[in-house]
């Protein structure tokens, strides 16, 4: 079936939905008991797979903080310690401490401190570490400098006393930066341990750089989050920007991580350590399951450099850039096949901005000497709504194979429309791509779908660092409405990558030592793992309901999803047509009598999944207030 004809299939049954007054994506009161008819038999384009996508971006505590389990801040030293924005003290005398460049280990310097054996210990200290008594943790510190400064020592601190630490000594040490290993058990359980460096000898040390993560974690990611990102299961991830990657250069996130250079973070506040890069982007996918899609800078970046990336990716380790990669440990090519072409370009926020017509050449390029290296890679192109979207298909149609829509939707009054405003914005932007396969002649013959590979709620507090914002149950109602927008539109939304993942405006929320689904996490949780892939026919008037319904991919069962965003309970009048089924199957609900409901890291849950077997499924289901519901229906053969 043509990407046309499709588009004419799921507008039929819109109109249908629309004459039984209901328009998709909006609540409204009922005049009458919600009714729905379900045509098993009548099925619409099979949902991709990639419309459960996240997005993970260098900003706030998403990857550091968040996924990565670093626990030391300004690790490599980017501030001068003790002044600005550092996480260091200094330990003794501040005028022994000196920022010293021209023996700086990486970056533009490194602290130094000097001693003359009479005034007491000299050094640098951290605070706020979050751990947990009887936990291990292990790291290095690399260190520099004149034997008779030694020993160094180095501590974990979490009380006074000599009971309240545990010390590592360095008795041997020269003027060339060495890595030396440090382990710790922890007697307490704290959020505002501490690491000393220290040292009481005469002349002069540095410290190039120190680490400290707990000693479970999985090549470097914390294992408690990597837990929750497997039952997240999502089958695609988005990095690593976001308006991030307009400024990164993606070779400072390769080589020896202890020599990568810390960087000021080019969109955000804070430092990027880049400490996680292509290499450990890769092994967390690995580690979860899911399909790596990458970002280029085409803000402030060029072809050329896009393009040497696509050949350290993909490229065989015979290739120069291919080399390089085997050289810093992985022989054989990742194979990533999902690239975009840069982010929100077509905004004056982004760097690298340009007038239209100049990105529509500029994109050009990029595919072409992208492609150069590996032809063979999915291109997403930025678009946007209106103008942009316009010329980007006029003049690129050849050059993309899908093109890339963001939204985000803030605080609305009203349940029932702050619920709405969601599935709104996808049906509004699906619309819009329908027009444009009317009237773009470079899309005939094509089918350019949309990676709506942001799109989110955006509003509140950041509890959670940098917009690390928290949801409620009236969120994850919302959330699951958009997913049952996803299926109205499946002929024409390939992706969609909730942003974001951690932290930041994200499904899982973190502290120091703990992690927990956010309500918003527990939606995308529930319909990736209980929602067909096969959606059906629906008419009837379900308003103020948000029905949707999908087979599974063999048929063996029919799920029913509704989504009731109002503060009252309804029952629906139900018609099944087209199978049949067995008169109960499985519930699994998410439901509270809160909207501003949430869960919180390190307590018990507020709002759950709930799952009940054997429910009795009629011509009526009672739907609980703010509540959403997917029955699972075992289809019965002849």
């Amino acid at each position: 079936m043509t990407g046309l004809s499709r588009s004419w299939t799921c507008a039929l049954a819109i109109g249908l939905l629309i004459a039984g007054g209901w328009e998709p994506g909006q609540a409204q009161a009922p005049a009458q008991t919600p009714a729905v008819k379900i045509d098993a038999g009548a099925p619409l384009a099979p949902m991709s797979k990639y419309i459960y996508g996240q997005f993970i971006e260098h900003l706030g505590r998403c990857i550091y903080g968040g996924i990565w389990a670093e626990m030391l801040e300004d690790r490599k030293f980017f501030y001068p310690v003790a002044e600005g924005e550092s996480p260091w003290s200094i330990l003794g005398e501040p005028r022994s401490t000196a920022m010293v460049t021209a023996t700086a280990f990486v970056g533009e310097h490194s602290p130094e401190f000097e001693l003359d054996g009479t005034s007491g210990p000299a050094g640098l200290v951290q605070a706020g570490l979050g751990i947990v008594s009887g936990s291990r943790y292990t790291g290095r510190v690399l260190i520099a400098g004149s034997s008779q400064a030694g020993p160094i020592e180095v501590s974990l601190v979490w009380g006074a006393g000599p009971s309240g630490r545990q010390t590592v000594t360095i008795r041997t040490f020269d003027e060339r930066y060495r890595p030396y290993p440090i382990a710790f058990t922890a007697g307490a359980t704290s959020d505002d341990a501490r690491l000393e460096i220290s040292a009481r000898g005469k002349g002069s040390f540095r410290v190039g750089a120190a680490s400290l993560m707990p000693a479970n974690n999985v090549e470097g990611f914390r294992p408690d989050v990597l837990a929750l990102l497997k039952e997240l299961n999502a089958p695609v991830y988005r990095w690593p920007g976001g308006n991030f990657v307009s400024g990164y250069n993606w070779r400072d996130g390769i080589g020896e991580r202890d020599r990568r250079p810390p960087r000021k973070n080019p969109a955000w506040t804070g430092v990027e350590h880049n400490d996680v890069g292509i290499h450990e982007f890769m092994a967390l996918c690995r580690l979860i399951g899911a399909e790596p899609y990458i970002a280029v800078n085409s803000g402030l970046g060029d072809a050329a450099s896009a393009a040497a990336q696509v050949e350290y990716v993909n490229g065989a380790a015979t290739t120069p850039m291919g080399a390089q990669r085997a050289l810093n440990g992985s022989q054989a090519p990742f194979k990533v096949r999902w690239w975009s072409v840069g982010n929100e370009m077509y905004g004056d926020w982004q760097l690298g901005h340009m007038p239209l017509a100049g990105y529509v050449k500029k994109h050009a390029a990029f595919a072409e000497a992208m492609r150069a290296k590996d032809p063979g890679i999915e291109l997403v192109a930025v678009g946007d709504v209106g103008a942009w979207d316009e010329a980007m298909l006029a003049g690129n149609a050849a050059d993309m194979s899908l093109i890339s829509e963001h939204f985000y939707v803030q605080e609305k009054p009203g349940l029932a429309e702050h619920v709405a405003q969601v599935p709104r914005h996808i049906k509004r932007i699906a619309d819009a791509h329908r027009r444009y396969r009317e009237t773009i002649p470079a899309l005939a013959g094509r089918n350019i779908r949309i990676a709506l590979d942001e799109w989110n709620y955006w509003y509140g507090p950041h509890l959670y660092g940098e917009l690390g914002t928290r949801y409620f149950l009236k969120d994850a109602l919302g959330i699951a409405a958009g997913i049952h927008e996803y299926s109205r539109q499946s002929d024409i939304i390939f992706m969609a990558n909730y942003a974001q993942t951690v932290n930041v405006i994200g499904a899982i929320k973190t502290t120091k030592t703990a992690a927990a689904f956010d309500t918003t996490g527990l939606v995308l949780k529930l319909y990736r793992a209980h929602f067909g892939q096969v959606p059906v026919t629906i008419t009837g008037a379900p308003g103020p309901l948000d029905v949707a319904a999908a087979w599974r991919e063999d048929r063996s069962a029919l799920t029913l999803a509704i989504v009731n965003p109002t503060a009252e309970a309804h029952v629906m009048a139900l018609q099944l047509n087209g199978a049949a089924f067995a008169p109960s199957g499985t519930l699994r609900r998410i439901a509270g009598t809160d909207p501003g409901a949430y869960n919180e890291p390190g307590k018990p849950a507020a709002v759950k999944i709930e799952e009940t077997a054997n429910v009795p499924v009629g011509d009526r289901l009672t739907l609980p207030a703010m509540s959403i519901s997917i029955y699972e229906l075992r289809r019965l053969t002849k």
